[in-house]
């Protein structure tokens, strides 16, 4: 005989957050402060983390400039 009710397994661990990889990086406190009046002067509410990506973003554009 078939059981009536259908009882779904749960997973172990934490659920995934995202589909982006995470990347652990520690900075000196006076790069975290320049990040942060960085972020500050942004003018759109900016994390933390997406100053440090849009920094990242603008290093790697700049890297192609005048080499």
């Amino acid at each position: 005989m078939k059981p009536s009710i259908t009882v779904k397994q749960k997973k172990r661990g934490r659920p995934a957050t995202g589909v982006d990889p995470l990347v652990g990086v520690r900075f000196p406190q006076g790069a975290i402060d320049a990040i942060d009046a960085w972020a500050a002067k942004a003018g759109d509410d900016v994390s933390r983390s997406e100053a440090i990506r849009r920094l990242v973003d603008l290093g790697l554009k700049a890297k192609g400039k005048g080499r």
